[in-house]
């Protein structure tokens, strides 16, 4: 059994290498699958007492709702997705501590501690529930702000700070109690009033927190899953958990890193200073004094006679579900010899590699894809940009000294010969700030829906002589 323990191991480490590359990710999820079927069949195996019907009422429930959920949600509310399998994540990780806690035959003994068992369970148990309750509520408070709802935090800067830290405190002090009390019954009460603390630290963590700082905080979130995970591991002496829910953590938090460093902001900015969540004044179309409108048939021309082409995914083209229409329109420009790329904004939508998996799903060749990093520098000797419901990630005021998204790294479109702008509207990103690119000389705005514009300029490309 210990070798299907290590194959499954080498199966997930393989599974997350293989799922740093567009071009082996569906590798990547097929190798973690595998491995997955190969864990839970182990521990199956190695159990003594096994209630079968109960694990098969729960692969059948579990598969059956995991199956209708991929299949009924749209690629525009995968990151609501996303944060929502992140918080079931933790909260199954807590309960495993507090099922542990509440039936051990041991600790059901009257003046039998946790702490009697030794260091391990004392720390594990507790770590569990916190970080397991602050995974649930935090990320359904992501889910909420990703789905456009407006969640603010009752308090302000120091207040802000100081009430979390009460929260904090609380929960290290139920902890205390949980792990020193003999007695079974304050032993529920609490493990009942440390998950509460705990979910409601999650609430208010993640409520201050708003606008492009959302991927970081779903890649977090999933780094929160796996280190519940692992303390769940040491809870019931899984070694195998403790290395999966250990792999998840990890990568988790390089990828928040990752995150962070693409929005030049640092952890500590994002989880303390809440940045994205001020208020800020919505920008409206009187603060833009030189819009320059165009239409599809405008574009098609000026189309025609360029060289090269940087299409800018934005998260209006998920909600367009226009994916499709622009690899038809960069087909049809690469066979009038024109070069298109596109060029992916790490933050770009509203979870990591939102774009990516957009365009995987159009067939996009995995070369027309390019980082940031290496595309900026060519957007000067670009004919034309094209921005596809794109906004933060595009916004000149990024390079100013103050405001919401102050400092973060953008995709250089201004510097482009030809820069044309497909929105609905002037209205503002998820950063709510004015946008000055649309200002700029060489800036054209389409105001349709993507899909709608984009379908009318490849029809009109198609009629060019």
């Amino acid at each position: 059994m210990v070798y299907l323990y290590l194959l499954a191991t080498l199966l997930f480490v393989f599974g997350i290498k293989r799922l740093t590359s567009v071009r082996t990710c569906l590798q990547g999820n097929r190798l973690s699958e595998v491995g997955m079927l190969v864990a839970i069949v182990t521990v199956l195996l190695v159990g003594t007492d096994v209630n079968w019907a109960v694990v098969v009422a729960g692969i059948v429930v579990g598969s059956g709702v995991g199956l209708v959920i991929a299949k009924r949600t749209p690629t525009t509310q995968m990151p609501e997705m996303v944060a929502a399998l992140n918080g079931f994540g933790g909260v199954a990780s807590a309960l495993v501590a507090m099922a542990e806690l509440l039936l051990n035959a041991r600790l059901k003994l009257d003046g039998v501690a946790l702490g009697d068992l030794g260091v391990v369970p004392a720390i594990a148990n507790p770590a569990t529930i916190i970080v397991g309750m602050v995974t649930l509520t935090g990320s359904f408070v992501a889910y909420g702000k990703l789905s456009g709802k407006k969640l603010s935090h009752p308090f302000d800067g120091g207040a802000r700070h100081a009430f979390h830290a009460v929260l904090a405190l609380l929960a290290i002090g139920m902890a205390t109690w949980l792990v020193m009390t003999g007695s079974h019954l304050q032993m529920t009460f609490a493990v009942i009033l440390l998950a509460l603390v705990a979910s409601t630290l999650g609430v208010f963590l993640v409520m201050p927190i708003g606008g492009a700082d959302m991927p970081v905080v779903v890649s977090l979130l999933n780094s929160y899953s796996g280190i519940a995970a692992a303390f769940a591991g040491f809870v019931i002496a899984s070694p195998l958990l403790i290395v999966v829910g250990a792999l998840v953590g990890a990568s988790g938090l390089i990828l928040t890193q990752i995150m962070c460093k693409a929005m030049n902001r640092s952890l500590g900015n994002v989880l303390l200073g809440g940045m994205g969540g001020e208020e800020t004044q919505a920008a409206d179309a009187k603060d833009y004094k030189s819009i320059k409108s165009t239409s599809p048939e405008e574009v098609a021309m000026l189309l025609d006679g360029a060289s090269s082409c940087i299409i800018v995914p934005g998260y209006g083209l998920a909600v367009a579900q226009a994916q499709h229409v622009v690899k038809d329109l960069a087909d049809l420009l690469q066979k009038r010899g024109c070069q298109v790329r596109y060029a992916i904004h790490p933050v770009a939508g509203r979870m990591p590699g939102h774009m990516n998996v957009l365009l995987a799903e159009s067939d996009v060749p995995y070369d027309q894809l390019w980082e940031m990093d290496r595309i900026n520098g060519d957007f000067k000797n670009t004919d034309v940009a094209i921005v596809v419901g794109a906004n933060d990630v595009v916004n000149p005021a990024a390079r100013e000294p103050t405001g919401p998204i102050a400092g973060m790294p953008i995709l250089d479109v201004d510097q482009a010969r030809t820069v044309v702008v497909i929105k609905r509207s002037l209205s503002p990103g998820y950063a709510g700030i004015r946008n000055p690119l649309f200002d700029l000389p060489n800036c054209l705005m389409v105001f349709l829906d993507a899909k709608e514009a984009l379908e009318g300029i490849v029809k009109e490309v198609k009629d060019l002589k």
